[in-house]
């Protein structure tokens, strides 16, 4: 948290190249009534980060049209990620007190700015997590979460060598853009970042293009899952499962799902959701026993591939657990030293949780020496697959309704967040409704209340 801090500072001292092509730090339209907000004076239910594991559900003011291309959306439905967990946390830095979450959305239009002319009022869109100009060089390959105009952000350009595209709801590092858990969003760009959805694809599968169906098509496919791979995969959450269930489409012979801890019921979730899956608990090995043994055990010289669906910021030992607590390291390597050592020689190992820094103790010899293929995936870029997988999902290839666990209202989501941190109620993947959602679809769970 005092590295966050520290990182907001350092940030106003320097300040921004004033590169990016569109506003930055505009991340709660109330930080200028005058400039950002609606002049109706209405306003909106909206989650906010207010410090370290301490979000609330407000009210704030409705966004407004305040650049030619963008689009404001009535938001129809949204989720909780992850990766939130990940700003709930504290551990990326650059959160500021009232700014609003979420980078999964899908909404209708509701208004637009002059230079926009693809959409009409009431259309159905999802938006990409990331925000794309479409005209730079990353742009023009459909890489789009690498946009090199959206975000203008001085240490993540220091730190990484280069900026990730400007993200929605995602802290100041990532450009400082107010997110979609709220009942109406900003979308900057909204003639590049938002997909129209269909009348035969619901929100309650369309929402997921925005995100965790391409980060997890991405991790399978950039990783190089190919006939004839087995596969071990770490976390079984909804990037893991669906990354299993892709891995299969893309011709994977064995698919192997770890976890363990308060989490391992995911894993029994899961092997419903997919009975030809193999799995392992971490927190229930045999004396003596590791994940690399028993992954050694299962299949001759170990997996083929083995894919990272966790993230950096969960130590499992307690060199991890204090180096991180001091500040001597942002993410642990425990998970990456097992994907490396477990994979056979010349294996791959494709990196998707987040990781936001640097790490210690890192088996650098291994990689090495036996010649083992690490991949940072990335952030996904949306705009490469979302047409591709929207197909999929109209043509009964992959169905996003397998994760999806619960249905529950934004002004419940302080109560979820805390829920889904704790691995609770079996809580897989949410569906976040508005006073704007449609019915619940056919097949998709009905409304959780849990405040009384």
């Amino acid at each position: 948290m005092a590295m966050s801090q520290a990182a907001n500072y350092v940030e106003k001292a320097v300040g921004h190249q004033d590169k990016a092509v569109t506003e930055q730090d505009m991340t709660n339209p109330a930080r200028d009534r005058a400039k950002y907000a609606d002049p109706s004076g209405e306003t909106m239910k909206a989650l906010v980060w207010m410090g370290k594991n301490d979000v609330q559900v407000i009210d704030a003011p409705k966004p407004r049209v305040i650049e030619p291309r963008d689009v404001i959306l009535q938001v129809t439905g949204s989720t909780v990620c992850g990766s939130d967990l990940h700003l709930l946390h504290g551990s990326v830095v650059e959160m500021q007190k009232g700014d609003i979450l979420g980078h999964e959305f899908c909404g209708r239009v509701l208004e637009w700015g002059s230079a926009v002319t693809k959409f009409k009022k009431g259309d159905r869109v999802v938006a990409s997590f990331q925000i794309a100009c479409g005209e730079c060089m990353y742009c023009k390959q459909k890489l789009s979460s690498q946009c090199e105009r959206t975000n203008d952000n001085t240490i993540e350009n220091a730190m990484y060598g280069g900026r990730t595209a400007g993200m929605f709801g995602y802290s100041h590092f990532t450009g400082g853009f107010a997110g979609g858990q709220a009942e109406y969003v900003r979308v900057p760009y909204g003639d590049v970042n938002l997909l129209p959805l269909p009348d035969n694809v619901p929100d309650e599968k369309g929402l997921y293009l925005s995100d965790v169906l391409c980060t997890s098509w991405n991790c399978v496919v950039d990783t190089g899952v190919k006939e004839g791979d087995v596969v071990a995969i770490w976390g079984a959450g909804p990037i893991g499962q669906m990354a299993a269930e892709m891995s299969f489409t893309n011709g994977a012979k064995r698919v192997i799902l770890i976890d363990g801890g308060p989490a391992a019921w995911r894993l029994d979730f899961v092997k419903e959701k997919i009975p030809k899956i193999e799995t392992l608990n971490f927190s229930t090995l045999p004396k003596g026993q590791s994940v690399t043994s028993m992954l050694k055990e299962m299949e001759h010289g170990g997996p083929d591939v083995a894919l990272e669906c966790v993230a950096g910021e969960y130590a499992k030992g307690w060199a991890h657990y204090f180096e991180m607590l001091l500040g001597a390291e942002t993410d642990t390597s425990e998970i990456l030293n097992e994907m490396i050592t477990s994979v056979k020689s010349y294996g791959r190992c494709g990196i998707t949780g987040v990781y936001v820094g640097y790490t210690n103790h890192f088996n650098i010899g291994s990689l090495m020496e036996r010649g083992v293929r690490l991949i940072g995936n990335g952030q996904a870029p949306v705009h490469l697959y979302w047409e591709k997988l929207l197909s999929m999902i109209q043509e009964g290839k992959t169905d996003p309704l397998m994760m999806l666990t619960h249905r529950v209202d934004v002004s419940e989501l302080d109560t979820v967040y805390d829920i889904f941190n704790k691995r609770g109620d079996h809580m897989q993947k949410v569906f976040v409704q508005t006073k704007f959602s449609d019915a619940a679809a056919p097949g998709t769970p009905s409304l959780t209340t849990y405040k009384k």
